[in-house]
């Protein structure tokens, strides 16, 4: 893996994105490495559980800056098939059949809280900042809310979305977006150690229960979401404010 750095602890295998020089935004490779990792790592019958870290000093910046510059001159046809593909991502971390660990630090924007989203259990370093960063470009969180709505309320979805305001660790907690917060270094094997003691059959099958139990149209929306982040790709508002701030970068 180029964009990853991937290391097996046994039943435990640690997931680092390691792009640290842009503070791990994804782009399109990296996308496709990860949901291949995690759709490798369901096949594993003897994982345990996955831990999704970042590389560097913060935990995911959201969308890489030229691959932002590139969406600019998308079709709509090349812009669904883009969303189609984070759609991808998300799902194959939200429905790995193992437990998945996260662990946020520094920042998560945009994007990243759909990857923290998509995680079982989050841990996050006191300090961290979060933000739905996409109104500010003129686009909408549509792809990560599927995922999204199924870690909080709709409530602090709509206030978190619609303002775009960066909010603490406390508050993700509060939120029910983060679950347990640490200072400074993580320490894994600890904080592994509830999930170490458990029945990895049993996690499983209690995974694969609440998965089911979701009821959600999971096509509807890959539908609905996929549409409606390219349609804003395209728009005015959002041409415009992509383009003034790939500029100002």
């Amino acid at each position: 893996m180029k964009f990853l750095k991937i290391e097996d602890l046994g039943e435990f295998k640690v997931i680092s994105l390691n792009r640290p020089e842009v503070k791990n935004a994804f782009h399109p490779e990296m996308i496709s490495e990860i949901t291949e990792v995690f759709t490798d790592f369901a096949n594993d019958k003897k994982t345990k559980s996955i831990v999704l870290q970042g590389q560097g000093t913060a935990f995911c910046a959201g969308a890489d800056l030229n691959w932002m510059k590139e969406m600019v001159n998308y079709t709509f046809d090349q812009n669904l098939k883009d969303s189609e593909k984070l759609w991808m991502m998300f799902e194959a971390i939200a429905f790995c059949p193992v437990p998945v660990i996260g662990v946020a630090h520094g920042a998560a924007f945009g994007g990243a809280l759909g990857l923290i989203a998509c995680c079982d259990y989050v841990f996050a370093e006191e300090k961290t900042q979060f933000c739905f960063s996409e109104v500010k470009l003129g686009l909408a969180p549509a792809v990560i809310s599927s995922f999204i709505k199924r870690k909080i309320s709709e409530g602090s979805a709509r206030s978190l979305m619609l303002s775009a305001e960066v909010f603490s660790t406390e508050k993700a907690v509060a939120i029910g977006l983060v679950h347990s917060t640490f200072s400074g270094v993580f320490d894994l094997e600890k904080s592994l150690k509830n999930f170490s003691s458990n029945g990895t059959e049993a996690m499983r099958e209690t995974k694969k229960l609440l998965n089911q139990l979701s009821g959600s149209d999971w096509d509807k929306q890959k539908k609905l979401t996929t549409t409606v982040i390219s349609e804003r790709r395209m728009s005015a508002e959002g041409q415009e404010r992509l383009k003034k701030f790939v500029d100002k970068k």
